[in-house]
């Protein structure tokens, strides 16, 4: 009996797979779903690239330009898809380009996985070539990070990386590897992470709050709901849905949270914020009831915070308890996923109609359509707008394109007046404002949904910071469609200058390349148009085409964006001129 066991222990033994930590790092992706991921090679990662070049039919790795680049695709890839990005760059000047990405990630909860390569163990703290403290720089802009020293801490700690990248409230997650750690071997074994001690990602729902919740909703006269992308995170759309059709509540959402109902559902009043809809934010100082569901009063949606809601109750729900009352104080605090606590909370729900309350918004609506809207989508004025570009891109498309945007005014005109049918079709840099944004995220959203229409719109000056990206494409052939508005401007800082600082353009005019020649020069079809007439034939032949196409449109120098709430007012400041 005894010879049996000792036999058996042998064979297990025998079975452990020996690999080295570069090996183990893929395996770990591998186990984990991946099949795409962005990087840029070098010496630090090398191992772990030699390694992935023989699994390149199961890892389909995407030579960016630019590690920020690869950044922004992880970030487009996940956003699209609800997997977790990830992204992979060498030591020192690689690492670091990789920071902006992740505290784009971090602000706008975006899950990621950023794999870096290291100095070899004994160099740790030399200053050796290419050595740069990355874990203390990211530490602010990670929800975790992790240096690996030995290549036996690799399945756990990749485990743990996807695991917290993905739970509760998402977020970007960096994994430094040393060098030796990538070529030393050990007994690979993988065990995927379902829970982290201390680390409680979706707190349990409080069947009390919800039924004061519900009581508060029950009670309301003017009740508002502002939605935010915790909806699109907690796949909570359909439960969303329901609250607002059998409350009847006029619903506003955040730009991160748009599109997780139909634009043209009768009761979606709008987005809120600095350029949002003149409505849902003079109205928030009128209701007697702000429901948040996912959102975290950013500065950009409140404004003066001493002038924000002040007459309402609050109910928010939210998944990161550190959100609570941390700008606007809740009285009920509904904590958990959104998906879950909105459908406990549901059939304590009446039916409720509101429509004299409703009535407020559409009379708002009436008021913004003759100020602003009619002049920015039906303009009158010989030059082209940014609106009816994006009025012709939803036309062309059907409604149905995921619209990825830089930051802007172009970027304020598309998340007002984009069309959209579907949830995850809104992808822009919400909280951080990353201009050069948009041309690496529209690949990876394209990758992430290759069923779907991506169309990147993008300013002139954002355009030029991943210009380069455009090589991506090329080599892929991946059919994304891009638009830039080109206004020859800075246009959203040019815009504050002639408002607030009486019309001194300091580095705000920019002299631009000739961008046809330089998407032709890509090999990607190119057009420019600068005439009303040529407009809708054009965006018509970029869509219907099935593969890259480049589009620029020379848009007014000198339109601004509005509504506008100027910074420091209230909300009910509003401008519309």
């Amino acid at each position: 009996m005894e010879a049996v066991k000792m036999k058996t222990e042998e064979t297990k033994n025998k079975a452990k797979l020996k690999i080295t930590g570069a090996e183990a790092i893929i395996h770990c992706l591998l186990a984990e779903g991946v099949d795409t991921l962005y990087g840029y090679p070098g010496g630090a990662i090398m191992p772990v690239y030699d390694e992935l070049y023989k699994f390149q039919d199961k890892l389909h790795h995407v030579l960016t330009r630019h590690e920020q680049g690869a950044t922004h695709a992880a970030q487009g890839y996940a956003r699209v898809s609800g997997r977790v990005g990830v992204a992979m760059a060498t030591s020192g000047p690689g690492a670091t380009n990789l920071v902006t990405g992740l505290a784009d990630a971090m602000i706008d909860s975006t899950p990621m996985v950023c794999i870096t390569g290291q100095v070899t163990r004994s160099l740790l703290g030399s200053d050796a070539f290419q050595e740069t403290d990355i874990i203390g720089i990211s530490t602010p802009v990670t929800k975790w990070n992790y240096q690996i020293t030995r290549a036996e801490e690799i399945p756990e700690i990749m485990a743990k990386a996807f695991y917290i990248a993905k739970s509760g409230r998402p977020g970007p997650v960096l994994v430094d590897i040393t060098k030796n750690a990538q070529f030393d071997e050990f007994e690979f074994s993988y065990e995927k992470c379902t829970a982290v001690r201390s680390y409680t990602p979706v707190p349990k729902p409080d069947i009390k709050a919800i039924e004061a919740a519900a009581d508060l909703i029950n009670q309301a006269k003017k009740p508002m709901i502002v939605w935010g992308q915790g909806v699109i995170l907690g796949q909570a759309e359909e439960e969303l849905k329901a609250l607002v059709e059998k409350a009847g509540i006029p619903a506003a959402w955040t730009i991160m949270g748009a599109s997780a109902i139909d634009t043209d559902h009768p009761l979606n009043v709008g987005m809120v914020g600095m350029h949002g809809n003149y409505g849902p934010n003079i109205l928030t100082n009128e209701c007697d009831l702000l429901i948040a569901i996912g959102m975290r009063f950013d500065d950009r949606v409140t404004g003066n915070l001493e002038t924000y809601a002040k007459q309402a109750k609050v109910i928010h729900f939210e998944i990161d308890k550190a959100e609570v009352n941390k700008n606007v104080y809740a009285d009920v605090a509904v904590l958990g996923n959104s998906k879950e606590t909105l459908g406990l909370m549901l059939p304590l729900i009446k039916e409720n109609s509101h429509e004299e309350w409703h009535n407020e918004f559409k009379k708002r609506y009436a008021i913004e359509y003759g100020e602003v809207i009619e002049k920015d989508i039906y303009p009158t004025k010989e030059g082209l707008t940014m609106g009816e570009v994006i009025k012709e891109i939803n036309n062309a498309a059907n409604n149905e394109a995921v619209l990825v945007t830089d930051v802007g005014q172009h970027q304020m005109i598309g998340c007002r007046y984009a069309k959209f049918k579907k949830s995850k079709s809104n992808i822009t840099s919400g909280g951080l404002g990353t201009m050069g944004f948009a041309l690496p995220a529209a690949i990876g959203a394209k990758m992430g949904a290759m069923d779907r229409e991506v169309v990147a719109v993008i300013g002139d000056g954002g355009y030029q910071m991943t210009i380069q990206e455009l090589g991506v494409i090329y080599q892929l052939n991946l059919p994304v469609k891009i638009v830039v508005l080109n206004n020859d401007h800075l246009g959203m800082v040019r815009q504050w200058q002639e408002l607030f600082f009486d019309r001194r353009y300091a580095s705000t005019v920019m002299t631009n390349p000739d961008f046809v020649k330089i998407a032709e020069g890509y090999h990607i079809e190119a057009k420019r148009v600068s005439k009303r007439e040529d407009l809708e034939a054009a965006v018509q032949e970029m869509i219907a085409s099935d593969k890259p196409y480049f589009l620029e449109v020379k848009v007014e120098k000198e339109d601004n964006v509005f509504p506008m709430i100027p910074t420091g007012a209230s909300v009910s400041d509003i401008r519309l001129k």
